[in-house]
């Protein structure tokens, strides 16, 4: 029972491992997401400001397609967000499971040793008032002779 107690633990070890893992993925999305949505609001203003003061038919057509690139990338990154975020629920879910089944299989374990120990202690027992019994019974049996 111990082996599958160990096996169930590295189980439970490598899913808190991938969620760790996923939980670092979810993360550098997170920021890549934030870079990218601060820089396309920082060049939405500098079209707006040069907009302003005028820009030229080409410039114009440039930033918008530019703008248009980024918000793309936006877009693709929050897609990316999402399955990270995803992926790590289900990770999340996986190691949970997988800590329930230690667990269970740990307490499992300790009854069965607690068990064990009890049965060890009750024959320690009966063998300790037997041989009390036979000492007993040796000092009767020599003042009976």
């Amino acid at each position: 029972m111990q082996l599958v107690h160990r096996v169930a633990e590295d189980g439970e070890r490598r899913r808190a491992e991938s969620l760790a893992a996923s939980e670092r993925r979810v993360a550098q999305c997170e920021a890549k997401l934030s870079e990218l949505e601060s820089y396309q609001a920082n060049y939405a203003n500098e079209f707006a400001k040069r907009a302003a003061l005028g820009i030229a038919g080409v410039g114009l057509r440039e930033y918008q397609a530019f703008l248009g690139r980024l918000a793309e990338a936006v877009r693709q990154q929050g897609e990316l967000l999402a399955r990270a975020r995803a992926e790590r629920d289900a990770q999340r879910q996986q190691w949970q499971g997988a800590a329930q089944r230690a667990d269970i299989i740990g307490k499992v374990v300790e009854r069965g040793r607690s068990l064990e120990q009890r049965e060890h202690e009750a024959q320690e027992q009966r063998d300790s008032d037997e041989r009390a019994q036979n000492g007993t019974r040796r000092i009767d049996a020599s003042r009976t002779q």
